[in-house]
């Protein structure tokens, strides 16, 4: 495992970090808690020091599922770990309720520190709001308390809706209120790319997420695929599901030595990207997450290879 520096933080993370969202509910159709622990164990030994983590990742009766999942697995291990977690959104709070103020951001981090199990959180993200009217100006003051009590060290903008957004993420930037943002980014995604190249000169950090594009590169989607009701990909028509599988067959020139699957080139294009600090796994089990720490060791992709594929990004596919 090869080890970046997370922006400004100075924080030492992983090329590969895991994400656990499939720990707290089903919308990636689940995992059982001693599983989730199983996986979280695997990634330490394997080099993984960041986990990313929500409220939101829960059950309408239960927040912060995988928050859960997680504390458990880092007892005793704490100080191998990097934990960020979210705050905002909540899944035992209605939708459209907006959460980004100061006494909810406190009760918020308490809330996390108590299912964690720790005393302090790395990285606290605003957990996607989708328009800068759901913030409330008191909400700074909040974040400033939760900092001074020791309790976050690290604040950054986790960014949903991102037309909406993104220029909330460049202010706080520019303003120094965050310190990294999460966006997604994939060979199926490129939106993010110009705020990423912006932020980097400011030395702000950037996690990756959704490199798999919701699963369509992760080489387990046909046009045969049927997905189950209520999963994340079941929003798709059988044309959208036919064009994106045409557009990962066009990355296909990607795999070579190292690189023997769609996975593994979709997660060192992204670490290939300038600015990029750290590259999110999905991965439910040890086998998925070995998959996706090997591409921190494959050879980088060539100019040519690059160019090539973004030819193939300027087809007339929709963005994942």
């Amino acid at each position: 495992m090869k080890y970046r520096k997370l922006g400004r933080t100075e924080l030492e993370v992983s090329e590969i970090s895991l994400g656990t969202w499939a720990f707290g509910n089903k919308v990636y159709g689940g995992v059982d808690e001693k599983d989730g622990i199983k996986t979280i164990h695997e990634g330490i030994d394997l080099g993984v020091n960041l986990f990313d983590t929500a409220p939101q990742y829960g059950t309408s009766e239960q927040d912060g599922v995988a928050e859960i999942v997680l504390g458990k697995a880092l007892r005793g291990r704490r100080n191998k770990a990097i934990i960020s977690t979210k705050f905002g959104r909540n899944p035992t709070i209605a939708e459209g309720v907006s959460q980004f103020y100061k006494s909810r951001i406190i009760d918020s981090v308490d809330e996390s520190l108590r299912r964690l199990q720790t005393d302090y959180i790395d990285v606290l993200f605003f957990h996607s709001p989708f328009s800068p009217s759901e913030i409330n100006d008191d909400v700074w003051e909040g974040i400033e308390q939760v900092k001074k009590q020791g309790k976050v060290k690290f604040v950054g903008h986790s960014i949903s809706m991102f037309q909406q957004t993104e220029g909330m993420a460049r202010l706080w930037a520019n303003e120094g209120k965050i310190d990294l943002v999460q966006v997604v980014l994939s060979l199926m995604n490129r939106e993010s790319q110009s705020l990423i190249n912006d932020l980097y000169k400011l030395n702000v950090g950037v996690v990756a997420r959704e490199t798999m594009a919701n699963g369509f590169l992760s080489g387990t989607i046909t046009k045969d695929t049927v997905f189950a009701p209520g999963t994340l990909n079941s929003r798709y028509s059988e044309i959208e599901l036919s064009e994106r599988i045409e557009q990962v067959e066009a990355f296909e020139f990607l795999l070579r030595n190292e690189i023997t699957n769609m996975p593994q080139a979709a997660m060192k294009w992204v670490l290939d990207q300038v600015g990029i600090s750290t590259v999110l796994s999905g991965a439910k089990n040890s086998f998925e997450l070995k998959g996706a720490v090997s591409s921190s060791d494959a050879d980088s992709f060539t100019i040519e290879e690059i160019a090539r594929a973004i030819k193939v990004l300027k087809r007339d596919f929709e963005a994942a």
